[in-house]
Formats: structure tokens, sequence, C-alpha cells
């Protein structure tokens, strides 16, 4: 099996189907067999994300404004932009496994889990859209996880610091505000089955933070560095001061951050 192959073949695919199919053939070998840790290995550099056919992408700035959700286009547009950040974390979860050749199977076969966990995320919202009568790829997105994987593909300890421990842990920070906003909502069946998905991933969006948290520490042991570096590389990357008014310290704490980073994170 050309396991890396494979992977680069399923991160380029813009079909589901076939992420999800390549995807599970990966961890079922990975999963049996010790990967061989193929130094030679020169991973692609990708200079377009794969929905680049599937989605206009614009400037953040540029989105729509998500409201109204009691119609639903307006419920869809929400929907929308989760399924894209989803979406993008199945390619951001394999190209871990792919970039990286050197790690061990266990760290292999933990991201390829996340990227499973991904894809049934993204296919749960995938039908709730269609039931609201849309398709990903019908509204706007940005490409910020993407250029985030470009931005770190030459540095593992700081992808493992602005991936799973900035951005995914800044879903855990959204996600109860999210269902909040929905909660006066819930007696529509569309909301009530959006709430339904949303508590799904935001549960196993905490173990994907675990999981980047002790590679994260992993690494920084391997590289004999404080694990307080990852402030540096938050301003490196020039998120560090980006506006958090909403910290989910349980969420954070239950994760592996210290209450001593969520402090420095609070007052950023």
């Amino acid at each position: 099996m050309n396991f890396y192959k494979i992977l680069e073949e399923a991160i380029e695919s813009d079909c589901i189907a076939t992420k999800e199919k390549l995807t599970e053939q990966c961890l079922l070998y990975c999963s049996q067999n010790e990967v061989i840790n193929e130094l030679e290995i020169k991973p692609k550099n990708f200079t377009s994300p794969s929905y680049i056919n599937k989605c206009q992408i614009v400037e953040p700035k540029a989105l729509k404004t998500r409201k109204d959700f009691h119609t639903k286009e307006g419920l869809a547009t929400l929907v929308h932009a989760i399924a894209h950040i989803e979406y993008s974390a199945i390619d951001l979860a394999l190209d871990a496994v792919y970039r990286y050749p050197h790690m061990c199977q266990s760290y292999k076969v933990d991201w390829l889990e996340v990227a499973q966990d991904e894809i049934r995320h993204y296919l749960m919202l995938e039908e709730l859209l269609a039931e609201l009568g849309f398709v990903y790829g019908d509204f706007s997105v940005h490409s910020g996880l993407f250029d985030a994987l470009v931005e770190t593909a030459e540095n593992h300890l700081d992808r493992m610091a602005v991936v799973p421990r900035y951005y995914e842990a800044s879903g855990l920070d959204v996600t109860p505000q999210i269902l909040k906003k929905l909660d006066n909502k819930k007696k529509l069946p569309f909301v009530a089955k959006f709430i339904k998905i949303l508590n799904i991933i935001y549960v196993e969006e905490i173990e994907h933070v675990q999981k980047g948290d002790h590679w994260f520490k992993v690494l920084c042991k391997e590289e004999n560095k404080d694990i307080n570096i990852y402030f540096e590389i938050l301003k490196k990357y020039k998120i560090m001061d980006k506006n958090r008014p909403h910290l989910n310290k349980k969420a954070r704490i239950e994760a592996g951050f210290t209450i001593s980073e969520i402090e420095l994170l609070g007052k950023s």
C-alpha cells in the first residue's frame, strides 16, 4: 500500500466519499501495520484548498452575516459555515499525517481518527443543508484554515500550536455561544437537529484538542522547549491578540490547557 500517495489523493480530492473511503483505508492499514517512517518522503506543498472548485473563496469581511436563524436560508448560512470548518478540518487532520512522516504509529492513528470524525461531522451537516434546500458551495467561504495549513507546513510544533491548540480550541469557546443563540428557536425541527449535531461535534472536538495538546507537549519535550512557547507561536502568526471574549475554561482544562494559559489568553 502506498500510504502517503493515498493520503495525498485524499487531501486533494473534493469528493467527500473519496476522502471517506481513502481515510478508512489508511486508518485500517495504519492500525494493523507499523507504517515505515519514510524520511525520504517529500510531501507536496499544496497551493490551493481541495474545495476550490466547489466554493467561492472571499476575504472573511466579505462573508454574509449569519442571522435570522428562523428562516431556512438564514439557518443554512450558519450550517454551511460550520460545514466548511469541518470540511477544512478533514484536510488538516490528513495533512498532519501526510506532512510529518517521521512521526510514530500512534500519532498517525490519532490524526486519522480525527479525520474520520471530521468527515462524519461534515456529512451530518451536509445532510441538514440538503434538508434546508442547499448544498456545500452555495455560500461563500474563507480559506483561513487552509492558510494555516500552508503557513505551518515547515514547522510541526507550530502546526500543533496553531491548528488544534488555537483554532480548534477556539471552537470550544464559540460553540456554546452558538447553542445559546439557537436555544429560543429549538422547537423548530431544523434548529433542533442542528443543535443535536453541534452537541455531538462539541464533545468530540474536546477530544481532538486533547490529541493536539498531547502531541504539542511531546514535540516540546523532543525539542527541549517550554510549553509557554505556545504564546510566542501565536504572536508569530499574529493571532495572540485576537479578541477572545468567552473563553470556555471548563472545556479547555479538559482538553489539556492549564489555568495559567487560559488566564494569559483571556488577557490578550
